[in-house]
């Protein structure tokens, strides 16, 4: 059972806020910043980011089925704000794995404890190569 429908909608409107405020500056937390399927508008939301070899896993604590995931999914492509930096991911996939084998220790615990099964796995936008440069 992840974390149930009414505590996401009081923590976009009360706990995400505050947690904007060191979010992108404080590991593991992150903020993404993505676009709505519909509104195009551009919305900040405050997640769990785990960094490993050039992809990034994001703990879905409440699901796949949140507005963020669908946005990126769709979108293909989106930013993270994290330690004072901004970088572009692409080809975002929701992973399942009820184990969490993923996560570190104590995230784990979290993670199994509210049954959450699945993640998000991102891959950074590689840099283009310089016109001219050898590979």
């Amino acid at each position: 059972m992840v974390m149930p429908r009414a505590l996401a909608r009081f923590n976009r409107h009360v706990t995400n806020p505050v947690a904007g405020l060191v979010a992108g500056r404080v590991p593991p937390f992150a903020v993404v910043v993505h676009r709505g399927r519909r509104s195009g508008r551009t919305y900040r939301t405050p997640v769990w980011v785990f960094p490993h070899d050039g992809s990034y896993r994001f703990a879905l604590t409440y699901g796949r089925d949140v507005d963020w995931v669908r946005n990126v999914l769709a979108a293909g492509s989106f930013q993270i704000e994290t330690r004072g930096r901004t970088i572009e991911l692409t080809d975002p996939t929701v992973i399942e794995d009820p184990a969490a084998s993923w996560a570190p220790p104590v995230v784990r615990q979290v993670l199994l404890g509210i049954s959450a099964h699945h993640s998000l796995l991102a891959h950074a936008r590689p840099w283009p190569i310089p016109s001219g440069s050898r590979k």
